[in-house]
């Protein structure tokens, strides 16, 4: 899906692919399961050799690798998790990128369970208050998603909690393999496109 824009300049290198990895700032929210996405970009960005660098106007931390397809960018955004859309402006214009399936946003989802991902295009928002950001400000909820199972505890009134404390002990080595199953997942992607990696991704 393209995603009207207007004719203002853009600046910055065109990119064939915009990552972006959702997560909390601060040391406070460090390790944990909310932060899953933003740290499976990370981890991406570390196996490729780039690093991030801090751009206030974009209120993102970005980074780019050079693939046979073109630039790739990587972001994750420095505002908390329910304003992540505010990124997403700044990010497009730069990136000159209009189809949204080249926007991927990797998250953490209630819905799966540990070890498991999706790799899909558009759906709903599943009370991910990132995801309603980013929506809000792209007027569509048509973007491609890596959801990162992180399962839900066993009452509702525990997910604050479950989401935003670093878990521990087995659970910390748990949430640690995921990161990587999930950074696995986003190298595909950007490695043999959206549909290559589905089919790897979701059949696994």
């Amino acid at each position: 899906m393209a995603l009207r824009r207007n004719n203002e300049e853009r600046r910055g290198t065109p990119s064939v692919l915009l990552i972006v990895g959702l997560a909390n700032p601060g040391s406070e929210y460090e390790g944990s399961r909310h932060n899953i996405g933003g740290d499976a970009v990370r981890e991406v960005a570390a196996r490729r050799n780039v690093n991030f660098s801090l751009e206030r106007r974009q209120r993102a931390t970005t980074a780019t690798i050079t693939t046979p397809r073109g630039a790739v960018t990587l972001a994750i955004p420095t505002t908390y998790m329910n304003e992540s859309g505010a990124a997403l402006s700044p990010l497009l214009k730069r990136t000159s990128i209009s189809d949204l399936t080249n926007l991927v946003v990797a998250h953490d989802e209630l819905d799966l369970e540990p070890e498991r991902l999706q790799l899909k295009f558009g759906g709903g928002l599943a009370g991910h208050n990132g995801l309603r950001s980013i929506a809000l400000v792209l007027g569509t909820q048509e973007f491609s998603r890596l959801r990162i199972g992180i399962g839900k505890p066993e009452r509702k009134e525990m997910i604050t909690d479950w989401v935003l404390k670093r878990p521990t002990g087995s659970r910390k080595v748990a949430l640690a393999h995921d990161i990587q199953r999930a950074a696995d997942a986003l190298e595909l992607l950007i490695d043999q496109g959206l549909e290559s990696a589905q089919r790897t991704v979701n059949g696994s």
